[in-house]
């Protein structure tokens, strides 16, 4: 990110033309930033691929495998409902997950990014 002091000397400029100012430039710049971004962003894209091959695993199984699908369980209740109602519930334990690591782990870190790029 290029900066520069802006005219009224109350933050910095970035290259785009955005002010920021220099509290929030200290913290984007700070170690403990850092490590917040690394570990959500690798957090994330693990829950990611995890939510995309059960959603794309189900996906292939009507597409592949339809009258494995459609075998009877109980009545008209076959084994493709409850693997597709599986695939919904994963998506909301995935968020819950999501959340609840963020509530801790994620604003513990947030809240030392900012305690420490105080002046």
């Amino acid at each position: 990110m290029t900066t520069t002091t802006n005219q009224a000397g109350d933050g910095v400029e970035a290259s785009d033309g955005v002010t920021v100012a220099p509290d929030i430039l200290r913290i984007l710049n700070s170690a403990a930033f850092a490590e917040l971004r690394a570990r959500r962003r690798r957090f994330s894209a693990i829950l990611t691929v995890l939510m995309l091959a059960i959603y794309y695993g189900f996906i292939l199984a009507i597409a592949f495998a339809p009258h494995w699908l459609a075998v009877p369980i109980d009545g008209v209740i076959t084994v493709g409902i409850p693997l597709g109602l599986g695939v919904i519930l994963s998506a909301i334990v995935l968020t819950g997950i999501y959340v609840r690591r963020a509530n801790s782990e994620f604003d513990a870190l947030t809240a030392q990014a900012i305690q420490g790029a105080r002046p």
